[in-house]
């Protein structure tokens, strides 16, 4: 049965045109290390190169999923250029001798990174943050919430490529479709929202260098049917890496939020991912404290949990305002883990009115 299965497991593969290379993906050997169980679990690995469409992972998997007698499909998608060939086994050594070099070679320029501008994104925003942890993606599904409710149309994109958590945040976890060659991007609470998870497995690791990285980011700006938007918020993976600086070398950007809690630990960090953003000619627009404060149950008065006024000490430092404080309330957490952001489960709870006047206070600086 497995040899069977394999076989048409191969079929479907082949009928799975690269349009890079006009090559199915068994001929151009993307497709590698198809494993197959008795009972029908498909575990395979597809190469990607940078240039290659993203969105073929998720065709390679509905495709095997179509297969009779498939049960279960993982795709682990790699980095071409990581998959190095081993050398051939009569290959000359290569010399341990310096290279002999008649003129030293010029220096190369770095070129300066040249981003396209989206006038159908309107004003896109990054929110980042230093480290994981401090809430970066819970303030971005909020604010964006805030925003469409207030009839602004707006949009979120999921750059956080290693830890995509906006699907379980927004309720959405459907492959979105594509119509007329663009990704429709999927709708929760008055937002478009697209993000790797919906392509990916959900405990799928993505190994992804620089170059792939762009490419997705430079897919989901490009070849997302997102309509004419007001607001596109990018949610950054935390720290500072190839995705944020993809973003800033793909799109104009009109400026970041940093997200951090009042610890001193959380404000280190985000005050470097804030310098990155300011050495690439990104603006602040401002600081937002997480967590800044549990509301005892009791009093009403605000326990300071994690310390105190770390969110104004960067803003100072930085010169930017502090946009607001958002009481650590737990609430927002499961609101987050069942598809329902705070700003809609719980309007009048103190948290979401913070979040709603701080999407208030962002507007004045866009």
């Amino acid at each position: 049965m497995s040899q069977a299965l394999t076989a048409r497991i191969s079929t479907a593969l082949q009928q799975i045109v690269n349009p890079r290379t006009g090559e199915n993906l068994v001929q151009s050997e993307q497709v590698a290390n198809v494993a197959v169980t008795l009972d029908g679990k498909v575990r395979l690995e597809l190469r990607l190169a940078s240039a290659d469409d993203a969105t073929l992972a998720r065709t390679v998997r509905l495709a095997v999923e179509a297969v009779d007698g498939v049960t279960d499909v993982r795709v682990d998608v790699r980095d071409a250029q990581q998959v190095a060939a081993p050398p051939a086994p009569d290959a000359p050594r290569q010399s341990r001798s310096l290279p002999v070099m008649s003129e030293p070679a010029a220096p190369r320029t770095p070129q300066a990174p040249q981003p396209v501008a989206y006038p159908n994104l309107g004003k896109i925003v990054a929110v980042s943050s230093g480290k994981g942890g401090v809430g970066k993606s819970t303030v971005t599904v909020n604010l964006a919430v805030a925003l469409a409710q207030q009839g602004f149309k707006v949009g979120i994109l999921d750059a956080d490529i290693y830890g995509p958590n906006l699907p379980l945040m927004l309720g959405v976890n459907a492959p979105p479709p594509v119509v007329d060659e663009k990704i429709v991007p999927l709708e929760a609470h008055g937002v478009k929202v697209m993000s790797i998870g919906f392509l990916i497995e959900r405990d799928q690791p993505a190994i992804w260098r620089g170059a792939i990285v762009t490419k997705i980011l430079t897919q989901f700006l490009r070849d997302v049917a997102w309509g004419q938007l007001d607001f596109l918020f990018v949610d950054m993976p935390p720290g500072t890496g190839d995705a944020q600086l993809s973003l800033v070398q793909t799109a104009k950007i009109v400026g970041a939020i940093i997200v951090t809690t009042p610890q001193e630990v959380a404000v280190g960090d985000a005050l470097r991912g804030a310098k990155m953003f300011e050495r690439v000619g990104v603006p602040v627009l401002g600081i937002v404290e997480n967590m800044s404060y549990f509301e005892s149950p009791e009093t009403g008065k605000p326990i300071a949990i994690f310390g105190t006024g770390g969110g104004q000490r960067l803003a100072d430092e930085l010169g930017v305002p502090l946009l607001g404080a958002v009481p650590l309330y737990p609430p927002v957490g499961v609101g987050g883990d069942n598809g329902s952001p705070i700003v809609v489960a719980d309007a009048s709870c103190t948290a979401a009115k913070k979040l709603t006047q701080i999407a208030g206070e962002l507007l004045k600086k866009l």
